[in-house]
């Protein structure tokens, strides 16, 4: 029998006695379990993450939770290590979690899918663009953001309309890298063309010598970079050291703010696709939103892709469960989640139904400035 979301009052203490998790013993709380890289080289990811889903959840409980019940996001850090995000999840679950939540990157989310899967947990707004976690559809997971799919087609489409076809690739050595690598390559092959080179890097690693070496071998106009943000960065010191000239671009996971911080003055053109609306002005009501939010916190939030990608999860969660109304069941978030039609978070648009869990195709491309900002 499924675990209902909400306890009546009085029932923490039967929960004890029961030996139920200890997730499910306070009254009328929604707790979200989350897996992501709080220390370590990504881990400007997670926290940002992290820190612009609690901000939202914050906002949320204040005027009294949805339909009633307050929403708690407890996070466990795995420093982008599948194996550590696995353990995670199987504590995570055990500790009677209702969802997932915000799971950072694509090793990492598969990792701690199958254990979703088994469990009959909803899997909501993972920050990963991989088409494993989208193809075949899985009931379960929800995605908020486009896909790499989407995000490189964007960027080889760009790249192929100002006359770049010598274009390479340098990704990391995983299923991230991967999933990236396959949208390049599918992208450029609708354009009759193929990777001039393929340069790769180790997860939690910043060597970088071999790849750039193969990279340059290649002369190629472009390098489309899918991997985190230090070894991008080392990538592109090293290949500006040996003399390349052309032009650099990443995906949005990358983490937009964290690379410009890696590269300082060398992020002067570097080129980021986002999935997520423009976060460092008032231009949009969910921006105006998420910036005031910010201005009214007594926590360290910055303002960058990142944080308000955790933001725009915690209000898509958020719309799921109340829409879920008096079925307080996972399946009656399911349904909730389902329901959202077309929805308008402030000029970012949310489209699910019974058959389609991806949210949102969006996709931008911006430049970083040699001062460290992101023009559009």
């Amino acid at each position: 029998m499924q675990r209902r979301l909400f306890l009546r009052r009085g029932a923490a203490a039967s929960a004890v006695a029961l030996g139920l998790p200890a997730f499910a013993q306070n009254e009328r709380k929604v707790v979200l379990g989350q897996s992501a890289p709080l220390t370590g080289p990504a881990a400007q990811l997670g926290l940002q993450f992290q820190r612009g889903a609690r901000l939202c959840f914050d906002r949320i409980n204040a005027k009294g939770g949805v339909n009633g019940a307050t929403i708690e996001l407890k996070t466990l850090d795995d420093g982008y290590e599948p194996e550590r995000c696995k353990s995670n999840t199987e504590q995570l679950i055990k500790d009677g979690a209702f969802a997932l939540f915000g799971y950072i990157g694509t090793p990492t989310s598969l990792a701690a899918l199958p254990l979703a899967n088994a469990a009959k947990l909803p899997f909501v707004a993972p920050f990963t663009g991989a088409q494993a976690l989208r193809d075949p559809f899985n009931r379960l997971v929800f995605h908020v953001r486009a896909s790499y799919f989407d995000e490189t087609a964007r960027i080889v489409n760009q790249l192929v309309a100002t006359g770049t076809r010598k274009i390479a690739v340098f990704h990391q050595n995983d299923s991230y890298g991967q999933a990236g690598l396959e949208g390049v390559t599918r992208a450029l092959k609708a354009h009759n063309l193929e990777p001039v080179a393929i340069g790769t890097v180790e997860r939690n690693s910043i060597d970088v010598t071999a790849a750039v070496a193969k990279l340059m071998a290649g002369a190629p106009e472009a390098i489309v970079q899918i991997s985190a943000y230090t070894s991008c960065a080392a990538c592109i010191r090293a290949a500006r050291k040996a003399g390349y000239v052309g032009q650099f671009y990443n995906v949005s996971f990358v983490g937009t703010q964290a690379l410009a911080g890696e590269l300082g003055n060398d992020a002067r053109g570097v080129v980021v696709s986002q999935v997520m609306p423009y976060p460092f002005a008032p231009v949009s009501a969910l921006a105006t939103e998420f910036l005031q939010a910010i201005s009214s916190s007594q926590f360290d939030i910055e303002a960058n892709y990142s944080s308000i990608e955790g933001y725009v999860a915690a209000k898509v969660f958020a719309e799921g469960l109340k829409r879920a109304g008096r079925d307080s069941s996972r399946d009656g978030l399911i349904t909730g989640m389902e329901a959202m039609r077309d929805v308008d978070l402030g000029g970012f648009f949310v489209d699910f139904s019974p058959k389609k869990h991806m949210g949102s195709s969006f996709v931008e491309l911006t430049v970083l400035t040699q001062d460290g900002k992101v023009r559009r």
